[in-house]
């Protein structure tokens, strides 16, 4: 060591005599290379110094902590393999094409947001929930035959109605028959579903009320509904007066009285006798019969008078009779009770679409 501070002072001292400067350089570079040198380990090639953690020679060397290899390098943290690169986080796997960003992940095709899945054509925005065979109410779903009647419009060539000339319906009932709460009730609509389809329908009974016009035509104000009444009560009524003029088709929605009045014990069996009392006055007339609508403080009773129709029905149709039921329970929102008994103006307009899918076979 002693040697190469002395050779360094003569470096100094003849710094100014170029003749010998080449000799001392090279003196100088033997010295620092040689094998007794304690830094070797620590400062050599390999490690501070070295491709792994920075520079190429020296610690202090140009490619130190910012080299090619190490922290900044192709392959370390920001590096194309590593965080920011291709594979990692932000790389292939978490925004490439085949991680959370890519075709295969989250945004993918086969993924949430792709075509197979939730946002794809057949899933959630697809055919299966948006489409035809899907939660669309299609003809058959809310008024149709799955859940409006036993048989469909002129089945087995029965026409009830005339081929020329208006079809007579009596609407029979109750008050709920009657409007109470819409003036006209179900019956508005319904006949406004006829004048749409240039059906040609005319209500009969020997009540009156609703509006005047309905689709700028004409409106039939008459109906057999009788505020309060239950099954008995309208049986007295059968077949006369009720049943004058004569109705090609009966729509029949009546029990709720019954229940409301605890009269729920052989309710069923009487509106059998009244269907049949119909049919003994009008046997070619077709006789729709209703599962009636709810009434949430009788949720029970109801459920259990409705439970009993359909046999009611099919005993009758069985018969060779023109009897079919039509649903006006199912799906019923409380919210469409005006006063938790009778529709409102929605609940009327959804009465008369199901009342509408049982008959329009039959008109025209």
């Amino acid at each position: 060591m002693l040697a190469e501070v002395s050779a360094l002072k003569m470096v100094m001292s003849l710094a100014s005599r170029p003749v010998v400067w080449s000799a001392l350089l090279g003196f100088l570079v033997a010295c620092s290379s040689s094998p007794s040198n304690p830094d070797a380990g620590s400062g050599g090639t390999t490690p501070l110094a070295g491709s792994s953690s920075g520079g190429s020679i020296a610690a202090g060397g140009a490619p130190a902590s910012g080299g090619t290899t190490v922290t900044g390098g192709a392959t370390g943290s920001s590096g194309a393999s590593a965080n920011g690169g291709s594979a990692g986080p932000g790389g292939a796997n978490s925004g490439g094409a085949a991680a959370n960003g890519g075709n295969l992940g989250s945004a993918g095709n086969p993924s949430p947001g792709g075509n197979s899945n939730n946002g794809g054509a057949p899933n959630t925005a697809g055919t299966s929930s948006g489409g035809t065979a899907g939660s669309a109410a299609g003809a058959s779903a809310t008024g149709g035959q799955a859940t409006a009647g036993t048989s469909g419009g002129g089945a087995g060539g029965f026409e009830p109605c005339p081929a020329n000339g208006v079809c007579k319906i009596m609407p029979l009932g109750d008050s709920i028959t009657d409007g109470t709460g819409f003036a006209g009730g179900y019956r508005v609509e319904l006949f406004a579903k006829a004048v749409a389809d240039q059906k040609h329908i005319t209500f009969v009974g020997s009540l009156s009320n609703g509006p005047n016009t309905v689709s700028g035509v004409t409106f039939p104000k008459s109906h057999e509904g009788h505020f309060g009444w239950t099954i008995g009560q309208v049986d007295d009524l059968i077949p006369t007066p009720a049943l004058d003029p004569a109705p090609q088709i009966v729509l029949l929605h009546l029990g709720t009285n019954d229940i409301n009045q605890n009269l729920l014990s052989g309710a069923p069996e009487r509106l059998g006798s009244l269907i049949d009392q119909i049919i003994v006055k009008l046997p070619s007339a077709l006789i729709v019969v209703a599962k009636i609508i709810p009434e949430p403080s009788k949720a029970n009773d109801i459920t259990s008078f409705n439970n009993a129709i359909p046999q009611v029905v099919q005993t009758r149709a069985n018969a060779g009779k023109h009897v079919i039921l039509v649903d006006q329970f199912s799906g019923f929102p409380s919210s469409e009770l005006g006063d938790g008994v009778h529709p409102n103006q929605a609940g009327y307009t959804r009465m008369a679409g199901v009342w509408y899918a049982a008959i329009k076979g039959y008109l025209h």
